[in-house]
C-alpha cells in the first residue's frame, strides 16, 4: 500500500507516536492468534481509528476502545455505528493510557500503542497483578519484545514481573505495515498471568526495588 508522506495527518500522528495498522491481512492474522472467546472484556490501548477493535467485536469479544487523541476517537465512534451488531460490544472512551481506570472485572488487554507509551503501558498493566489482566498482546518494537521475552530475563523490570507475568514473542509486524510507517520493524509481546503465581501477589508492589541491590550487584560482578 503507497504512503502518502508529510501531510499535516500524519504529522500530528508523529507528534503523538502513532503508527496504525493498515496491512488488512495481518490485522487477520492478528486477530486470529488472539483466541478471543465471546463476551471476553477486551481493553483495546491505543485503538486508533478501529482496525483491531471492530474485528474483536466481530469475533465476539466485548470491546473497550481507548484513544487519546479526541479525533481520532470521534471517527472511530462514527466507525464503530457503522460496524452492524458488533457495534452493541464495543464501547469507546477517551483517555490517557498512562492514567486509564482498569476493569475490576477479568480482562484482557490488546493494543498497538505509540512505542513511546511501552513502559509506561506495561508498569500500568504488571505492576500490581491483583489488578492487572489475564493476557497482554502488545504490538511493540521488535527489539524492545525481544528484550522482554529472552530468558532469563535480561532487564530488572522484566525480572521483576516474571513471578506473577510469562512474556514470549507472537506475530512479527514488518514496518510497511504501518501508517505512517515507523523506522523499525515491530513485534507482537504475549504477557500472560501465572497460575499459580511464583510468589503471592501483595509481593509485587515495590517487588523491583527489593531486587534491585541483588541485580545492580551481579551486573557489578560480571563487569570485573
Amino acid at each position: 500500500m503507497a504512503v502518502r508522506r508529510g501531510t499535516e495527518r500524519d504529522r500530528r500522528q508523529r507528534s503523538l507516536g502513532q503508527n496504525f495498522l493498515v496491512d488488512r491481512r495481518l490485522i487477520d492474522r492478528f486477530v486470529a492468534s488472539l483466541d478471543l472467546t465471546a463476551e471476553q472484556l477486551v481493553v483495546d490501548i491505543g485503538a486508533g481509528t478501529g482496525a483491531l477493535t471492530v474485528p474483536m467485536a466481530e469475533a465476539g469479544a466485548r470491546v473497550l476502545a481507548v484513544e487519546a487523541d479526541p479525533r481520532l476517537a470521534t471517527r472511530l465512534r462514527r466507525t464503530v455505528a457503522d460496524a452492524g451488531d458488533s457495534a452493541k460490544r464495543i464501547r469507546v472512551v477517551t483517555a490517557d493510557a498512562r492514567r486509564l481506570r482498569l476493569p475490576r472485572e477479568s480482562y484482557r488487554v490488546v493494543a498497538n500503542p505509540p512505542f513511546g507509551l511501552t513502559t509506561a503501558l506495561l508498569s500500568l498493566l504488571l505492576d500490581d497483578p491483583r489488578r492487572g489482566p489475564d493476557r497482554v498482546d502488545l504490538a511493540i518494537q521488535r527489539e524492545v519484545a525481544r528484550k522482554h521475552a529472552t530468558s532469563p530475563p535480561v532487564a530488572l523490570r522484566t525480572a521483576a514481573w516474571s513471578p506473577w507475568w510469562t512474556f514470549r514473542l507472537g506475530l512479527r509486524i514488518g514496518r510497511t505495515a504501518f501508517r505512517p510507517r515507523p523506522a523499525v520493524d515491530a513485534q507482537v509481546l504475549v504477557i500472560e498471568r501465572r497460575s499459580p503465581p511464583v510468589l503471592p501477589d501483595h509481593l509485587a508492589p515495590g517487588f523491583r526495588e527489593t531486587l534491585r541491590p541483588v541485580w545492580e550487584g551481579a551486573a557489578n560482578r560480571q563487569g570485573h
